[in-house]
C-alpha cells in the first residue's frame, strides 16, 4: 500500500437506528404543532351560562354624618381617666370619667393590678372587635387603623376600670379621695371620645369646603391625659334618630325629593336603611341632600364621614353580560300567512314558485319564529327573500315580503349551534343587562349563550 493510500481516511458513518421510542416522540411532537397551530387559527368562541340576578343603579357618594351630641367639657384641670368604652349607651348618671388633680390614681391603680385579669367574656368582645376591623379594613382609608386603635383601648380601658369601681373604698382610702373628681353623664346617650367641630352643623350652614377629608381635624380624647378646666373630655349622642349629607346636582336632587324615602346602602358594613330626604341650596349654588334615619347610629357614631350608595332602581331577572346582546333584523308578516307543516310540529309559509311550464304552484318554506305581537310574526330572514310572495291558506291572497323590524336578543348555544333568542331588556349598566325570565321566544335561566356576540354568525356551530 502506497504512502498516499495509508494517509487517505475515510469517515465511519454511523446508521440511524429508528426504534418504537423515536416514532412514538415524533408522533407526539407533531400532535403538539398541529393541536398549537389550530389553537392559534381556529376563531375561539366562549359561553356564558343565563342566572338569576340583580342589577341596581349606583349612586356613591361620601356623605357627612349630622347627630344630636353634646360636648361635655371638664370641671377643672387634671388628668381624665375613662371608666365607659366609646360607642356604649350611659345612662342619666353612670359614671364616664373621672378627673385626678395628682397625677397619681394611674400609678396607683397600676401598682394596685385592677383589672389585670379579663375573662372569658371579655376577651371574647375584644376578639369581635378586632375581627369586625380585619373584615371591613380598606387600605385605601389608612386613618381607620388609628379609630381602631382607640376603639380597643375604650374596650380594655371599660373591661379593666369594672374592678376598680368595685374598689372605690380602697381608692378612697388611700388617700386620692379628695384629688379625684368624678364625672357622671348628663343625659342618656352614646359617649364619644373625639371632637371635631361638625357637632352643631345643620344642613343650612353647609358648603362644599366641609366635604374636603384634607382639611378636616378630628382631635382623639385619649385616657390619662391632662386636660384643662373648660376643654371637652367627651361628647355624648343624645337620639337614634341621625342624617347623613350629600352633595348632589339639581337633578338628583329632584329625583331624591320626588322619591320621599330612598333606600341607602352603607359601604362600611353593606347594611341598608331607608333615609327620608331633604334639601337645601346654598348661596353659591351647592346643592345638598339630606338623608334622615331613624336607627343604625350607634353603628357609626364614631363616624363623621361615610360612603353610601343611593339604591335608586333594583330589577330582578336573567343576568347576562351587555357583549353578549345583538341586535338583528327579520321579515314582519301577517300571522293569518303562518301555518304549520304536515307533521303539525313546525311552523312556515306557503311560498308561490313556478314550474317549468309557467304553472303557479306553491311550496311549504319551513321557518323559525322569533318574536310576535298581536297580528304579525317576526321570521328568518334566511329562507326567505324580498319580493317573494306568500300565499295565505286556503285562499288565493298573497303577500309580498317587504316588511322588516329589528330584534335585540343574545345567541343561544344549547343545542351546538349559534341560535338567535329574542330578549326583553328590563335594566342594564355599563358591563351588565337584566331580561325578563321565561318569555316564549326568549332566553330561561341555565341556558348557555355565547358571551361575545360579534365572534359568530347565525346558526353557525359551536366547536368546544
Amino acid at each position: 500500500m502506497s504512502g498516499n493510500d495509508r494517509n487517505k481516511i475515510v469517515k465511519y458513518r454511523k446508521p440511524l437506528n429508528i426504534n418504537i421510542g423515536m416514532v412514538i416522540f415524533a408522533v407526539i411532537f407533531i400532535y403538539i404543532v398541529i393541536c398549537v397551530f389550530m389553537y392559534f387559527t381556529q376563531k375561539h368562541i366562549e359561553g356564558h351560562q343565563v342566572k338569576m340576578g340583580s342589577l341596581s343603579s349606583n349612586n356613591i357618594y361620601k356623605g357627612i354624618a349630622l347627630r344630636e351630641e353634646e360636648i361635655v367639657n371638664a370641671a377643672h384641670a387634671g388628668y381624665v381617666n375613662y371608666y365607659a368604652r366609646e360607642g356604649e349607651r350611659v345612662g342619666v348618671g353612670n359614671l364616664v370619667y373621672t378627673l385626678d388633680e395628682s397625677g397619681r390614681l394611674a400609678d396607683y391603680l397600676n401598682a394596685e393590678a385592677y383589672g389585670n385579669t379579663l375573662t372569658g367574656r371579655d376577651l371574647n368582645e375584644l376578639k369581635t372587635e378586632i375581627l369586625d376591623f380585619t373584615n371591613t379594613f380598606n387600605p385605601e382609608n389608612f386613618s381607620t387603623v388609628y379609630d381602631f386603635k382607640y376603639g380597643v383601648e375604650g374596650t380594655v380601658l371599660k373591661l379593666a376600670n369594672a374592678n376598680i369601681l368595685e374598689n372605690v373604698d380602697k381608692i378612697n382610702n388611700s388617700g386620692l379621695s379628695e384629688l379625684i373628681s368624678y364625672g357622671r353623664s348628663p343625659s342618656t346617650g352614646i359617649v364619644i371620645y373625639s371632637v371635631d367641630g361638625y357637632e352643631n352643623l345643620t344642613l343650612e350652614q353647609f358648603t362644599k369646603e366641609l366635604f374636603d377629608t384634607k382639611t378636616y381635624e378630628k382631635v382623639q380624647l385619649i385616657s390619662n391625659e391632662l386636660v384643662e378646666a373648660g376643654q371637652a373630655v367627651y361628647k355624648i349622642s343624645k337620639k337614634e334618630d341621625w342624617s347623613i349629607v350629600i352633595q348632589t346636582d339639581k337633578e338628583k336632587e329632584e329625583e331624591l325629593l320626588e322619591a320621599e324615602f330612598v333606600k341607602v346602602k352603607f359601604l362600611k358594613n353593606q347594611n341598608t336603611s331607608w333615609g327620608e330626604v331633604s334639601s337645601f341650596t346654598n348661596e353659591e349654588g351647592d346643592t345638598f341632600v339630606k338623608l334622615t334615619f331613624t336607627n343604625s347610629m350607634v353603628t357609626f357614631c364614631t363616624d363623621r364621614f361615610i360612603d353610601i350608595e343611593l339604591i335608586l332602581e333594583e330589577e330582578t331577572g336573567l343576568k347576562i353580560p351587555n357583549s353578549s346582546i345583538v341586535e338583528k333584523e327579520f321579515f314582519i308578516v301577517p300571522k293569518e300567512y303562518v301555518t304549520q307543516g304536515g307533521n303539525g310540529k313546525n311552523y312556515g309559509v306557503l311560498r308561490e314558485t313556478y314550474t317549468e311550464d309557467g304553472t303557479a304552484t306553491t311550496e311549504f318554506i319551513e321557518t323559525t319564529i322569533y318574536n310576535e305581537t298581536e297580528t304579525e310574526y317576526y321570521l328568518d330572514d334566511m329562507v326567505l327573500r324580498i319580493g317573494e310572495y306568500i300565499i295565505k291558506p286556503d285562499s288565493n291572497e298573497k303577500y309580498a315580503i317587504s316588511k322588516r323590524g329589528s330584534l335585540t336578543g343574545v345567541y343561544n348555544i344549547n343545542k351546538g349551534y349559534a341560535d338567535f333568542k329574542q330578549i326583553n331588556v328590563l335594566y342594564k349598566n355599563d358591563e351588565y343587562s337584566i331580561v325578563k325570565s321565561n318569555t316564549q321566544y326568549g332566553l330561561s335561566v341555565y341556558d348557555y349563550i355565547v358571551l361575545d356576540a360579534s365572534t359568530v354568525t347565525d346558526d353557525e356551530f359551536i366547536y368546544n
